[in-house]
């Protein structure tokens, strides 16, 4: 009989936002469990992680994104295959909040959709005393996009697996809804692998707050 490792239902998730943002540390944060101080923000790597939520084993494969304007092409082609995005920018960098109404259209506009899968991700909200994006702020965009929103610390590893565990619970009830308005549409595919990590090179709104003590 085959074991249940056998069949999981793989999950393409897509980390986004722009430079110095922190994308990488909290990717590595969420898959390795350990900080990286420096990270080259122009490499793109992805990432594979078995895990378990809401009781259902679930493969994740994330692609941590370079962030650089002169990707575009490479861009195009992870917004049209990713199945969820955490879309992120850092407290201390207003530039990088408003950048993340730019990839939500590109995101959207790559998936002909009027709505998608994704997150607004604070980062680094260990920082309070170099805040320049108000909570608020961060919560209304959301609001906007009518998703959910969570402050995250990659080095205090605050609201990290929760952030990734909220896209996959958005990508399910994304993919319910779809089911239910076109009942002929096939659910994806499930994974025949076992691995558990690997690196590879390369509408309502929920706010999740950070806590520094």
């Amino acid at each position: 009989m085959a074991t249940r490792a056998q069949f999981l239902r793989e999950y393409k998730l897509v980390v986004v936002g722009g430079g110095g943002v922190g994308k990488s540390a909290m990717t590595i944060q969420f898959i390795q469990s350990h900080f990286v101080e420096d990270y080259d923000p122009t490499i793109e790597d992805s990432y594979r992680k078995q895990c378990v939520i809401d009781d259902e084993v679930a493969l994740l494969d994330v692609l941590d994104t370079a962030g650089q304007e002169e990707r575009g092409a490479m861009r195009e082609q992870y917004m049209r295959t990713g199945e969820g995005f955490l879309l992120v920018y850092s407290i201390t960098s207003r530039n990088s909040f408003e950048e993340i109404s730019t990839f939500y259209q590109q995101i959207l506009r790559a998936k002909n959709q009027d709505t998608f899968p994704v997150i607004v991700v604070a980062n680094k909200c260990d920082l309070e005393y170099e805040r320049r994006v108000g909570m608020n702020e961060g919560r209304d965009l959301a609001a906007h996009f009518g998703c959910k929103f969570i402050e995250t610390s990659a080095k205090q590893r605050i609201n990290v697996d929760e952030a990734f565990s909220n896209l996959v619970r958005e990508i399910r009830n994304y993919n319910k809804v779809r089911r239910f308005i076109s009942p002929h549409l096939s659910p994806p595919h499930p994974s025949s692998t076992k691995e558990t990590e690997q690196r590879t090179p390369g509408y309502q709104c929920t706010v999740i707050c950070c806590v520094v003590v």
